[in-house]
C-alpha cells in the first residue's frame, strides 16, 4: 500500500484539505483558503453580489458579504469607513451601490466615532441625488431618523452650492421610493441662503414665488416651462439653461433636434456613453460627423474620464452593446459608427490606472469554466468569463513577454494580439468549451512543457474542485523543478470568500477583479 495516495502535503486532491493548512470547503465542494474579512469587504465594494454566482444565490451571497462588512466595522470601524470612501471616491468600483449600503451599515453601528465618520462621509459617497436616495433606502434598514442622521442629510443640502443643488433637484428627482421632498421633510434643514430656501420651497410645495426667482434658480424656472413647451421652445431652453435630459418630457426624447441640443450644451460623460446607441439611431451621431468626432475626442481624454469617474466596466458594457447595433432588449437598433466603436475600445484601457511594464515572463490564465459564464459582474451584463478576458487584455497590451491561455478541463492557447478590438476578443470566449474547474492546470502545463515563467496570473471565481493536486502545491512543484521563484496572482472575479492563493506564501497574492487599481497592483507585485 502506498500511503501517499491518501495523505500528502505535496499532492492532495482538491476535494480534500491540504494537511496542516487552514483550508475550507468552497461552494463547489473543493477546498481553498478563506480570504480575510478585509478582502471580502473590498470584493463586495467592487464586485457587489447582484445575481449571486453559479453556486451561491444572491440572498446568501449578500448576507455573507454584509456579515463580513459588520465584522470589519466591529474590528476597526474607522478603517472600514476609509475603505468604503476610498473605493467610491477613486471610482474603483463599477457601481456605487455596495459602498452606499456599507456606509449605511457604518452609519448605524454602536460606536459613536465610527458612526460620526460615516455620517460625515455621506456627501463623499452619495455625490448625486440618486446616490442619496439609495443611501436613504438602505439606512432605514438599520436605524431610525435620529439627530445625527437628520443633521447629516440637512448638511448634504445646505453645504452644496446652490447652482449644483438646483441641477440635482431637476436631474435626480426620485428613486427607490424616495424624493428630495421626502429627504427635506425628514431632515428639516435650516436654509443657509435665500436661494436655498426658495429651492426647498419649490421642492416641498411645488411653488415658484418670491423675488429670488428673478435673479437665481433659473434652471428650475426653465424646467417648469419645458414641461409645457413644444419642441422648438424646449431646444431654446436647453441651449440657454443647459437643461439635462431628465428635465425633458418623455414624449420629446424621440426628437433628433432635442438630442442635438442636449449634446451641444455639454452632455455629461456618463450620460453620453449611455445614450450613444440612441443618438446614433436618431442620426445625431453619424460616420465622419462633427458630433462623432467630439465623442471620440472626449473618450480619448483621460482627464475627462477620471473627472467623470467612468469605470472601465461601463466602457466595456457600452462597447459590447453599441458595437452589436441593438439595445439589451433588442427594442432599438442602429448602425454603429466605426470611430465611436474604436474610441470606446481605447477608453476601456484609459480608465484603468497607468500600468508600468514588468518586462517579466507572464502566463495569463483565464478560467472559462461553467461557473465563470453564469453570473454577472456588479449587476452589469458582463459575465466573469468575459470580464476576465477584458482584464487580461489590459496586461497583454502592456507586457511584451506574455502568453494568454484558457482552461476548463483542458488547458488551451487563447491567442490574442494588441491589434484586436476588445469586443471581438470578448466574443471569442463564447466559443470556448464549458467544463469543470481545475486552477492547478496553468502550473502543471508550465511544468510539463518546460515553460519558464516569472508569474502566473489566474482570473477565476476560485471555485476549483476537479484536480488531483491543489494550485498552491502545483506552484511549489513548478518552483522546485525549474528553480524559478515564480509568483501566483489570483484575480477574484466574483464576490465570494475563497482564494486559491496560500496566505502564508509571500509569493502569492489575492486581488479583486475589475478594481481599476488591479492591473497596476499586478504589475507592482510581479516587479
Amino acid at each position: 500500500m502506498d500511503y501517499r495516495q491518501h495523505y500528502s502535503t505535496k499532492k492532495t486532491d482538491q476535494k480534500e484539505k491540504i494537511p496542516g493548512t487552514t483550508q475550507v470547503k468552497n461552494s463547489a465542494g473543493g477546498f481553498a483558503w478563506e480570504v480575510t474579512d478585509w478582502t471580502k469587504l473590498e470584493r463586495f465594494l467592487t464586485l457587489g453580489t447582484d445575481g449571486g454566482t453559479y453556486y451561491v444565490g444572491e440572498h446568501k451571497l449578500t448576507v455573507e458579504a454584509a456579515e463580513a462588512v459588520a465584522r470589519c466595522l466591529k474590528e476597526d470601524g474607522p478603517r472600514t469607513v476609509r475603505t468604503i470612501v476610498g473605493i467610491s471616491v477613486e471610482g474603483r468600483a463599477p457601481k456605487n451601490d455596495p459602498a452606499l449600503f456599507a456606509l449605511a451599515m457604518a452609519s448605524s453601528v454602536d460606536d459613536p466615532a465610527t458612526r460620526k465618520l460615516a455620517l460625515a462621509a455621506i456627501p463623499k459617497v452619495a455625490r448625486i441625488g440618486t446616490h442619496l436616495f439609495h443611501y436613504l433606502n438602505y439606512v432605514e434598514g438599520f436605524r431610525g431618523w435620529g439627530r445625527g442622521l437628520r443633521e447629516a442629510i440637512a448638511d448634504w443640502y445646505n453645504k452644496m452650492p446652490i447652482d449644483k443643488l438646483e441641477y440635482q433637484a431637476i436631474k435626480y428627482r426620485a428613486r427607490d421610493g424616495w424624493s428630495h421632498r421626502d429627504a427635506l421633510r425628514l431632515s428639516h434643514p435650516v436654509a443657509p441662503t435665500d436661494e436655498h430656501q426658495a429651492l426647498y420651497h419649490w421642492i416641498t410645495q411645488g411653488k415658484i414665488e418670491g423675488e429670488v426667482w428673478r435673479n437665481a434658480l433659473k434652471q428650475v424656472t426653465a424646467f417648469e416651462k419645458a414641461q409645457k413647451a413644444d419642441e422648438k421652445e424646449i431646444v431654446k431652453l436647453i441651449e440657454e439653461f443647459s437643461l439635462p435630459r431628465e428635465a425633458i418630457p418623455t414624449e420629446h426624447l424621440k426628437s433628433a433636434k432635442i438630442w442635438n441640443a442636449l449634446f451641444d450644451v455639454g452632455m455629461p460623460m456618463t450620460a453620453m456613453v449611455r445614450n450613444l446607441g440612441n443618438m446614433t439611431r436618431l442620426g445625431v451621431l453619424k460616420p465622419l460627423g462633427k458630433r462623432s468626432k467630439v465623442v471620440a475626442e472626449r473618450l480619448a481624454d483621460i482627464e475627462q474620464i477620471k473627472k467623470a469617474r467612468v469605470h472601465p466596466l461601463s466602457f466595456l458594457v457600452a462597447l459590447k452593446t453599441y458595437a452589436s447595433g441593438e439595445g439589451l432588449h433588442g427594442s432599438n437598433t442602429w448602425e454603429p459608427v466605426g470611430e465611436i466603436v474604436d474610441a470606446l475600445d481605447g477608453a476601456f484601457y484609459l480608465a484603468f490606472q497607468a500600468v508600468e511594464p514588468t518586462n517579466k515572463r507572464i502566463v495569463l490564465a483565464l478560467d472559462v469554466s461553467g461557473s465563470m459564464g453564469f453570473s454577472v459582474i456588479a449587476g452589469m451584463p458582463i459575465t466573469p468569463r468575459e470580464g476576465a478576458t477584458a482584464m487580461a487584455l489590459v496586461t497583454k497590451a502592456t507586457e511584451k513577454v506574455c502568453t494568454v491561455m484558457a482552461f476548463s478541463g483542458h488547458f488551451v492557447p487563447f491567442p490574442i494580439t494588441e491589434r484586436e478590438r476588445l469586443d471581438d476578443v470578448v466574443r471569442k470566449t463564447e466559443r470556448l468549451p464549458f467544463d469543470r474547474t481545475d486552477c492547478a492546470l496553468p502550473m502543471l502545463w508550465a511544468t510539463k512543457k518546460g515553460i519558464e515563467a516569472d508569474a502566473f496570473v489566474i482570473y477565476t471565481d476560485n471555485e476549483t474542485w476537479a484536480g488531483d493536486i491543489h494550485p498552491a502545491q502545483a506552484l511549489q512543484q513548478y518552483r522546485n523543478q525549474t528553480g524559478i521563484p515564480a509568483k501566483l496572482i489570483v484575480v477574484g472575479m466574483v464576490s465570494n470568500g475563497f482564494s486559491i492563493a496560500d496566505p502564508n506564501d509571500g509569493g502569492m497574492l489575492d486581488v479583486v477583479g475589475f478594481d481599476t487599481a488591479t492591473p497596476n497592483i499586478i504589475s507592482q507585485t510581479i516587479r
